[in-house]
């Protein structure tokens, strides 16, 4: 099992904001790869404004691609996912991650993969107090639906297909689900980390977590 994530760069200012320090993009592919994502695609325009996009991401383990004649949407996401498969056959989903949103911690997505495991039909989503944001991971069987949208986002698409197929909300406790680069790191909400695993709590889940986190289970992230 093998679970990409494909990056979407509609604004490549948006891209190269500064977050924390680093640019956003670089910040999210670092947190991707350190979470379990591979392969990594990002998507951009082609073209000069791009450029700083494409120096951001060197020496970072992510593929940069410039689709020819496509607008920024669902078919982004769909030629994303169509380059991971192409570079590891056994990618069974991506994760659909908007560049704007460049402060999701890697156990968020170590938390989705672990959710494709037992459900690998299933589009997850990750959200945070109850409201849905992102990354969303999505079965690669879907992919070819979003190669027949032009003039949808990536994101609605997956919407209506939550009511075809099985969907599965999962609350993870980061605030970087719902708040994008917009918001200052400082300005976040705390960060409270999964509830329980993703796959489901073990016996003895929250009297580990307290241990590992030395006897206060909100101290992490």
């Amino acid at each position: 099992m093998t679970v990409a994530a494909v990056i979407l760069v509609p604004d490549p200012g948006v891209a190269l904001a500064d977050a924390d320090g680093l640019p956003a993009i670089r910040r999210i592919v670092q947190s991707a790869w350190a979470g379990g994502a591979l392969p990594i695609v990002v998507v951009s325009h082609p073209g000069p404004a791009a450029a700083g996009v494409g120096e951001a991401l060197e020496g970072l383990p992510a593929t940069f691609i410039q689709p020819e004649g496509l607008p920024p949407g669902a078919r982004w996401f769909g030629r994303g996912m169509a380059e991971a498969r192409a570079r590891i056959r056994e990618t069974t989903a991506a994760v659909l991650w908007p560049c704007r949103f460049a402060w999701i911690d890697p156990e968020t997505v170590t938390s989705l993969i672990e959710a494709h495991g037992p459900e690998p039909e299933a589009i997850v989503r990750a959200s945070f107090r109850g409201e849905a944001g992102f990354p969303i991971l999505v079965p690669a069987a879907l992919g070819p639906r979003f190669d027949d949208e032009a003039d949808r986002h990536a994101y609605q698409l997956v919407e209506a297909l939550a009511l075809e197929v099985e969907y599965r909300p999962l609350e993870l406790g980061d605030p970087g689900i719902v708040s994008d680069v917009g918001v200052s790191r400082p300005n976040l909400a705390p960060y409270q980390g999964p509830p329980e695993p993703a796959s489901g709590p073990p016996a003895e889940w929250n009297a580990e977590l307290a241990r590992q986190a030395g006897g206060d289970p909100g101290s992490g992230g």
